[in-house]
């Protein structure tokens, strides 16, 4: 009877243990689930913050971009070619008060003439040799008028599209005045060298003929000088590169 009032005690103790055991396994699986979902939950939040720093980091780098690229287009914008007022005179080393005055050169082979009538005025003159006949050729002399006006001012006809260098040939040729030119490919104009038998370097180094319309001196060539209905044209003749006569010199 002993013997099975032991067995039972055994059996009791046995599954108690067994109890005790099994509830400790189910606490470590628990504790370990949690363990893991916590270790889960930091790994998603520092990729969530990792994610939200290069998020940031992109967002300053687009803004610097976007900062640097409105400076450019600023700095551009004042150097731009077309608002510069170097864009305006062309690169001519001229004198730019002077410059802006006239209207720009058309060259000889682009421009188109028409069969329309148009009038101008045109003078030659040479009165500075007056004021510097100690330095004339003296082979020179006898061919300088008494006032200095070799051709007094008159109007002349011309084809709309006609230059300068047009109207001169037709005003010496109508009034058999002595004019001599050459054809100077680098400035693609004709350069006058004498008019009236007065040429060049003729009353000094400094001396020739130089051209102006409606009181402009251009810093381009006879040629490529287009001329509109009313222009008034003048030819002079310098003995100081153009200061004796009011040309601006560029420096």
């Amino acid at each position: 009877m002993r013997k099975r009032y032991l067995a039972i005690i055994i059996m009791l103790l046995i599954f108690s243990v067994s109890l005790v055991l099994t509830s400790g396994c189910s606490e470590n699986d628990k504790s370990e689930k949690s363990t893991i979902k916590t270790e889960e939950s930091i790994g998603t939040e520092e990729e969530n913050k990792s994610l939200k720093e290069s998020d940031t980091e992109e967002q300053n780098t687009n803004e610097a971009t976007q900062i640097e690229s409105q400076k450019k287009d600023e700095s551009t914008a004042e150097t731009s070619p077309e608002t510069s007022l170097e864009a305006k005179i062309g690169k001519n080393d001229v004198n730019t008060k002077s410059s802006v005055q006239g209207p720009p050169p058309v060259e000889p082979q682009e421009a188109i003439i028409e069969e329309k009538l148009l009038s101008c005025v045109i003078s030659i003159e040479c009165s500075t040799i007056l004021d510097n006949i100690e330095t004339l050729d003296p082979d020179k002399a006898g061919l300088v008028p008494e006032d200095g006006i070799i051709m007094p001012a008159q109007e002349i006809s011309f084809n709309e599209g006609e230059s300068v260098f047009d109207v001169l040939q037709r005003a010496t040729r109508e009034n058999k005045i002595h004019m001599e030119f050459e054809d100077t490919p680098v400035y693609n104009s004709a350069y006058i060298e004498g008019i009236h038998n007065l040429y060049e370097f003729d009353c000094g180094e400094l001396s020739g003929w130089m051209y102006k319309v409606n009181g402009w001196f251009p810093n381009y060539g006879c040629s490529r000088y287009q001329l509109s209905d009313g222009d008034v044209i003048e030819w002079v003749y310098t003995c100081d590169l153009g200061r004796d006569v009011g040309s601006e010199v560029s420096q």
